[in-house]
């Protein structure tokens, strides 16, 4: 409820925000707005505020429920938002179960990733670490461990968090309406492996993942009866690695929505193509700034195919060989209680956690305000970015990169992006989704989780370096924009995901839909 309360403070969710009035009271600060009170405490990471208690307080009474709070905050909101109310109800019930299945569960899976794996993280592969990461909240979204439709029987044979293995679904599907790129990988079954010898001349076999079976049974496709091909989730619930060949990945749709109830999880045949853009991108940059080219890596995503629907497609990642860890597991707790950095810490670092983050915050924002240079932000955040370490050496390695923000007139060309919203002519929305996606959730995001202000000195100085480093008018955009601005932009997820449509919103894209916050890069006094 906490999570939930500041989220929807920090969004301005029926001007809790504009609207509100800060009272003090004996017990702390208070906002009031429209007969409700909730109390706040100082916040600075994307919000001036945030809830001090899991409470809304209408008319003398204690709201402490789900359902209650959104009830007196719905009854506030304009008559044709109000069903995104009782969405977002069901959603943050969802998402409690999630978390009381997590707290059931956390003893026994810690235990058995500890029993197969060791004592140290620093010594597990990725997909261990993936299960550490999917216990961990997202540093904005307040339900973001929730899946919509799915049972606590379902999310403990398929999602990351209890690291299950199963066999994928396949089905066959008419040759003439499969599109493909690249070569499938050897582990690709044939019709006859999968018991379907009559349509080899007319269909190709596609995998299928088990929870989405059902929905494309109505589609023009033959469902096999024999499972083939073992594999177990990765943080991205939808993509799953080959147990035999753990650095294959298969991104396959899910009937489900993750981060807003709009944010679904099928594949749309655009999104594959934009990803082979965005890797083409990343390697264009690469081939002009040598000095990242031995530390900046990038999966292969140019082998996928569909068939015209967004349901039955398919995308085959391949990783890089070494072991990487994801940067959304580095505050995951790991057996032993401490979070895994420490670890990581321990391994490379001599213990020194600061250290480690010089090295990622140096890399990181170098590479990444060197990309912003030639109009190019990528929606690079923690799930996407993972990290590959070696005694003395730190690389970083990026997947997934289908939608970034392009200023055409800076790259000086027009990549081969599906999505129109990729493109503009101006460094305002590149500078957002830096802003948003870099600096927000893989920079500071660490030095609130961690409280530690050391860490806040550590972004600000390296980003800092890393402008000046740019320099040129793409520098003086980031100082402007980012080092020197009163105000930031914030993601307001919750509205553009569920509260609001997107006629409401005006958010052409649920994920680039912004409110604002304070500065936490401005020291005091300035």
């Amino acid at each position: 409820m906490l999570r939930v309360l500041g989220a929807l403070l920090r969004e301005d969710v029926v001007g809790l925000r504009s609207r509100g009035t800060l009272v003090e009271r004996p017990d702390g600060p208070w906002i009031s707005r429209g007969g409700l009170l909730l109390p706040v405490r100082p916040d600075g990471f994307q919000g001036d505020h945030t809830a001090r208690l899991p409470l809304l307080v209408r008319d003398g009474a204690e709201l402490t429920s789900f359902d209650a709070v959104l009830a007196a905050l719905r009854d506030l909101a304009e008559p044709e938002d109000r069903a995104g109310f009782d969405a977002f109800a069901e959603e943050c019930r969802q998402t409690a179960e999630t978390v009381r299945l997590h707290d059931e569960t956390r003893s026994d899976v810690l235990g058995a990733l500890a029993a197969r794996y060791g004592d140290d993280p620093a010594d597990w592969p990725t997909l261990a670490l993936d299960t550490l990461a999917a216990r961990l909240d997202h540093p904005v979204y307040p339900t973001a461990r929730g899946r919509a439709g799915l049972t606590p029987a379902q999310l403990r044979l398929y999602a990351p968090e209890f690291h299950p293995r199963f066999t994928l679904r396949w089905v066959a599907v008419p040759r003439e309406t499969v599109t493909f790129s690249g070569t499938l990988p050897e582990v690709w079954p044939t019709l006859d492996t999968l018991g379907l010898p009559q349509l080899t001349d007319t269909h190709v076999p596609f995998p299928v993942h088990p929870l989405t079976v059902d929905a494309v049974r109505a589609l023009d496709v033959v469902v096999s009866d024999v499972p083939y091909l073992d594999v177990v989730p990765t943080l991205s619930m939808r993509t799953v690695a080959v147990v035999g060949d753990p650095s294959l990945h298969l991104k396959l749709p899910l009937a489900t929505s993750t981060l807003g109830l709009r944010n679904k999880r099928s594949i749309k045949p655009g999104t594959l193509v934009d990803g082979v853009a965005g890797q083409r991108l990343v390697e264009a940059v690469l081939e002009r700034e040598p000095r990242f080219r031995e530390r900046v890596l990038h999966a292969d995503e140019t082998t996928y195919a569909h068939a015209g629907h967004e349901l039955l497609a398919v995308l085959c990642r391949r990783l890089p060989s070494e072991t990487a860890v994801p940067l959304a597991a580095l505050l995951a707790e790991a057996p032993s209680g401490r979070p895994v950095v420490d670890h990581l810490a321990d391994r490379y670092f001599g213990g020194d956690r600061l250290a480690f983050f010089e090295a990622l915050f140096t890399l990181l924002l170098d590479w990444q305000t060197t990309l912003f240079g030639y109009g190019v932000a990528l929606e690079s955040h923690q799930q996407n970015v993972s990290v590959v370490l070696a005694p003395g050496t730190m690389k970083l390695l990026f997947k997934d990169d289908d939608g970034p923000r392009v200023n055409t007139e800076r790259l000086g060309y027009v990549p081969e992006f599906d999505d129109p919203r990729t493109f503009t002519t101006d460094d305002g929305p590149v500078a957002d989704v830096f802003t948003t996606i870099t600096l927000h959730l893989c920079a500071g995001a660490y030095a609130f989780g961690l409280g530690d202000p050391a860490l806040l000195d550590l972004v600000r100085d390296r980003l800092t370096e890393a402008v000046e480093r740019l320099g040129g008018d793409a520098g003086a955009v980031l100082r402007k924009r980012v080092l020197e601005a009163t105000r930031l932009p914030v993601k307001a997820m919750v509205s553009a995901g569920t509260l609001l449509s997107k006629e409401r919103s005006g958010a052409a894209d649920v994920n680039k839909h912004y409110t604002d916050g304070p500065n936490y890069l401005l020291r005091a006094g300035s």
